[in-house]
């Protein structure tokens, strides 16, 4: 069994003490490696997420250092199982539709931008959304026979 942290929008433009707590003795302090779905601002933000292994993709409202070294979508293979992350982009009507649409074959998709928690299986793929950490919220995906979510309130 694998658990993920995932985290999106932080919105911030240095590491904070409250990001930092979330793995030193927050909700992800045992999760074995953390996703960011983007609009992390700076790079050095992901610092704070250090201790565990980080994966991350650019949002929209990235600063260019971001921009340039992150990219706008990944696949990442976890027990066996692909899982899509990327930020999402434009209006919040049609946004899981857009997100779906860039993915194929994979078991799960990450995505931020809207900053509403979603957390459900639509056509076979688990379409999960942490919320926003600059307004409460973050995810945890365990991962085993199956991949399942859980939306945590900060």
């Amino acid at each position: 069994m694998v658990t993920i942290g995932v985290i999106s929008d932080t919105h911030l433009y240095r590491p904070s003490k409250e990001l930092s707590r979330l793995v030193t003795d927050g909700p992800f302090s045992g999760v074995d490696m953390v996703f960011h779905s983007g609009d992390i601002v700076k790079l050095s933000v992901l610092d704070a997420l250090a201790p565990k292994e980080v994966v991350a993709v650019a949002g929209n409202m990235d600063d260019h250092d971001v921009a340039v070294n992150l990219p706008d979508k990944r696949i990442v293979e976890v027990e066996g199982f692909l899982i899509g992350i990327t930020h999402g982009r434009g209006p919040r009507e049609g946004l899981e539709a857009r997100v779906a649409a860039i993915f194929t074959g994979v078991s799960a998709i990450c995505y931020g931008h809207s900053h509403t928690p979603a957390n459900h299986v639509k056509n076979g793929v688990l379409l999960f959304n942490p919320g926003s950490f600059s307004s409460g919220t973050v995810g945890i995906l365990t991962v085993d026979k199956k991949i399942s979510g859980e939306i945590i309130q900060l």
